[in-house]
């Protein structure tokens, strides 16, 4: 027998949904709801290290590449500040994975930033040289 989920996802979400409503829970599709469930976890932190590693990725270039500095790198950075703190507030027991997320998001913006700047990646600080305030700080521009 063939799973709405496999036919009609969002005709499943519908009846998932129902199903939840009316307290029919032992109908629910377990297992594809959990795998659902995991899926928007992951996707929640997989765009918050997008939205680090773009911030760190700025953050190196204003420091390897002081004479490029402008506005357009000042308005990224505090784009990608703003973004990030919305998604703290929006989802803040995901602070508990910040470190993972830090070393993985510094780890590809140092890629980033190799290949944007045409420099060795081991110019670069193999480590993240700033603490998780320091990149949130507004007036926090390194030298």
């Amino acid at each position: 027998m063939t799973n709405r989920y496999d036919t009609d996802f969002y005709g499943w979400t519908q009846d998932q949904a129902d199903l939840l409503r009316s307290g029919s829970l032992n109908q629910l599709d377990t297992q594809n709801l959990l795998a659902e469930i995991e899926s928007m976890r992951n996707s929640q932190r997989s765009e918050l290290e997008s939205l680090l590693e773009v911030l760190f990725l700025h953050l190196l270039k204003w420091v390897f590449q002081p004479s490029h500095r402008g506005r357009s790198w000042q308005l990224t950075i505090a784009e990608q500040r703003r973004k990030v703190a919305r998604r703290f507030s929006k989802n803040p027991s995901i602070k508990r994975e910040l470190d993972e997320m830090t070393t993985d998001a510094y780890g590809d913006a140092i890629l980033s930033a190799a290949r944007e700047t045409g420099m060795d990646d081991k110019v670069f600080p193999k480590s993240c040289p700033w603490t998780f305030d320091q990149i949130m700080d507004s007036d926090f521009y390194p030298e």
